[in-house]
């Protein structure tokens, strides 16, 4: 990443933002709010062109440039097909670079691209889940389903636009209805923002089944290991829950692209996100406050890069006790292959720790069959790859976080949150939970009704689209007549 001394042109925006962001605390980097917005971008626009196969103009158009705003005009980017390298620069002055690493998706280069790991894919085992379509996409299987799916395609006339990409709806295990947008098709790997975050779940979920990790005590974080240190109490249960008392900034009245919070300058802006997150100071006694924060999760990636690496040959340790390889082979292994989801990309940073915070691309049907996991408690074709109960405690209200409804790395309309209240009113029923990522990607999961409805676009309005999503839910509900 390359930044130089930036010049009024470029100050002037930025500080704007800062003022608007911050009210005057005093945190105004522009060096560092240049190199989070050209990693940004960068990023993005390598993981739409390489991952996604997208149009890239249009990727921008729809996904970047109402996110960059003011500072758009002074971006520019340059794709690089044959290196598999988008390169950002803002005003001349400050420049990202992002390269396409092939199944670890792409990175922002803030050295020399780390050495490529040997990245062994074994053919893998027949999944567990059976088929829950052919090749061919599904026609809404009823009138009343196509209605249900023509309406949350449907456009807005004006700002803030729905952007709606694909939606995916499995009832009792098969697509009944299913959609796409031109240039999204069935095969199509879709950014899950923070709906990644869930994926962590169940990757924690699977190695505390196996023993390897513990939700209560101490999380084994080796820079918090001496007892005099506040943050030695913070446990993996805290880190899933966002309750961990550390000051992380706020995910959630952020968002992805702010050129300012703590979690954005990790994302773009660090080569090892989760040694920035582990340096943070405590805010508040673990367990007593709720925040939402990528730092949490980018923790918890960091243990379970950790845990899924011990006693592997493949690829060479980076130093700190696991790398990406090794990762990647677990993820596989033991969750996407088992489930049949066939095509995913997790990208990880320079030092091998999966993005679990937002950086996991996938079909929709690949992200359906994710939320059918949690349907039967972690059950698939009788084998448990959750523990038992994990369901619940995933799904279970995070005290503390009363206004939005979170519970352990999903959202929940369990409980008597403002939040759960509101989806419930919007047309959610009170048993669904779900992963919920930034510009409206979501997995809803409703187990009484044998229900799974997998929704990606690109919305840009302050709540991500819910009330079109929840009219969705409430549409095939009526739709599939499974009251």
């Amino acid at each position: 990443m390359r930044r130089s001394p930036l010049p009024p042109v470029v100050l002037l925006p930025l500080a704007g933002i800062a003022l608007l962001s911050l009210a005057g605390c005093g945190r105004f980097d522009p060096g560092r709010m240049a190199g989070v917005a050209t990693g940004f971008v960068s990023h993005q626009m390598c993981s739409a062109t390489f991952v996604s196969g997208l149009d890239p103009q249009a990727f921008y158009r729809e996904a970047v440039a109402p996110t960059t705003r003011p500072i758009d005009p002074l971006l520019s980017h340059r794709i690089d097909r044959d290196r598999g390298e988008v390169t950002v620069t803002l005003a001349g002055m400050a420049e990202s670079r992002a390269a396409y690493r092939g199944p670890l998706g792409c990175l922002v280069l803030h050295d020399p691209l780390p050495a490529a790991e040997a990245i062994e894919r074994t053919p893998p085992a027949a999944p567990l889940l059976p088929p829950i379509a052919g090749p061919a996409l599904v026609e809404p299987a009823t009138p009343a389903l196509k209605v249900a799916l023509d309406r949350a395609f449907e456009e807005t006339s004006a700002p803030p636009h729905r952007r709606t990409k694909a939606i995916v709806v499995v009832r009792d295990g098969r697509i009944v209805a299913e959609r796409y947008a031109p240039g999204v098709g069935i095969d199509t790997p879709l950014i899950g923002w923070s709906a990644t975050k869930s994926v962590m779940n169940a990757l924690t979920g699977i190695l505390v089944r196996q023993g390897r990790l513990s939700l209560h005590g101490p999380a084994p974080v080796a820079a918090w290991s001496d007892p005099n240190d506040p943050r030695h109490a913070i446990s993996v249960d805290n880190l899933l829950r966002m309750t961990s008392g550390l000051d992380l900034g706020n995910s959630l009245t952020a968002g992805p692209s702010d050129l300012i919070d703590p979690s954005s300058q990790m994302l773009f802006d660090e080569r090892d996100m989760a040694g920035f997150a582990e340096r943070a100071r405590l805010k508040a006694a673990p367990g007593t406050s709720w925040a939402y924060a990528n730092g949490n999760t980018l923790l918890l990636s960091r243990l379970v890069r950790d845990k899924a690496s011990n006693g592997a040959s493949n690829g060479a340790s980076n130093g700190a006790g696991g790398n990406a390889a090794a990762t990647l082979a677990f993820a596989r292994r033991e969750l996407f292959d088992r489930l049949g989801m066939t095509n995913v990309t997790l990208e990880f940073d320079a030092v091998g720790t999966p993005v679990g915070s937002s950086h996991m691309l996938a079909p929709a049907r690949d992200w359906a069959r994710f939320g059918m996991l949690y349907l039967d408690d972690g059950m698939v074709g009788g084998t448990r790859l959750l523990p038992e109960g994990w369901v619940d405690y995933s799904a279970a209200p995070t005290p503390g976080s009363e206004r939005f409804g979170y519970a352990a790395g999903f959202w929940t309309n369990r409980g008597d949150s403002t939040g759960a209240r509101h989806r419930t009113r919007l047309g959610l029923p009170t048993d669904s939970f779900m992963a919920r990522g930034a510009f409206g990607q979501y997995v809803i999961v409703v187990p009484s009704r044998r229900l799974v409805v997998a929704r990606f676009g690109i919305s840009h309005s302050h709540d991500n689209d819910m009330a079109t999503v929840a009219r969705l839910v409430a549409d095939v509900i009526a739709a599939t007549d499974i009251e």
